[in-house]
């Protein structure tokens, strides 16, 4: 069963600063229909003026996943690390027992745009942690790229829970093929353009739950980027 989240359906905020739509229930955007699905907490599309960001805060027991569209992302931690995060990168945080950080747009003259993910993890209390890779587009074109994963495998970032993470670019009539592990579900998020999954239309900002599908057939209809989660 495919069961599609629309993306006018989405919570959203415009706060002059900062454009943000919320997939799941996240703030004060509270809809008890979605408040996550299996591990997966948060999706969050956001826009960040130049030079805005968000200031210092805490976080804990959560993996958080940044993903970058367009633009680059300053971030800065409690535990020490610096970077910029650009396109193709994938940042995951593990805030564990607790940390703080800060996230800025990293240009005074163009916007950022991102997703950030939260999951969680499969159990608290683990110690704060840091990894940040990049994924060249050509490893992810006409075709799903492992990018994030419990075990790490594949140069992917390794997440503190039994998730993997792919992300995907498909061009018009291009096809990627995931079978689906028996008992396992999957969530579709689309960044860019359109794609049919399982002859099912989604567009940007559309999001689809997986449930009991042995097969995901993905095919571009409008230059795509999408990311799929393999969820348990």
């Amino acid at each position: 069963m495919i069961t599609v989240r629309k993306s006018g359906e989405r919570g959203h905020f415009d706060f002059g600063w900062l454009k943000t739509y919320h997939t799941f229930s996240f703030g004060d955007y509270d809809d008890p229909a979605h408040r996550g699905f299996r591990a997966l907490r948060v999706i969050n599309e956001d826009f960040v003026s130049p030079g805005k960001g968000f200031g210092t805060h805490p976080h804990r027991d959560m993996e958080i996943v940044t993903y970058i569209l367009e633009g680059a992302l300053s971030h800065q931690d409690s535990m020490g690390n610096g970077s910029v995060i650009r396109p193709g990168d994938v940042q995951r945080m593990s805030a564990g027992t607790g940390v703080t950080h800060s996230e800025f747009n990293h240009s005074q003259k163009e916007s950022v745009h991102l997703l950030q993910i939260w999951i969680f993890p499969e159990r608290k209390g683990i110690l704060p942690g840091y990894e940040q890779k990049a994924f060249p587009d050509e490893e992810k074109r006409g075709r799903l790229r492992l990018v994030a994963s419990r075990d790490g495998r594949d140069g992917s970032v390794a997440l503190n829970q039994d998730v993997a993470l792919y992300a995907g670019l498909l061009g018009q009539d291009e096809k990627a093929v995931y079978p689906m592990p028996q008992g396992r579900s999957g969530w579709i998020q689309v960044a860019r353009g359109s794609v049919l999954l399982n002859q099912e239309l989604l567009h940007a900002g559309d999001g689809a739950a997986v449930t009991g599908e042995k097969r995901l057939e993905v095919v571009g209809k409008k230059d795509a980027e999408l990311l799929l989660f393999d969820l348990s």
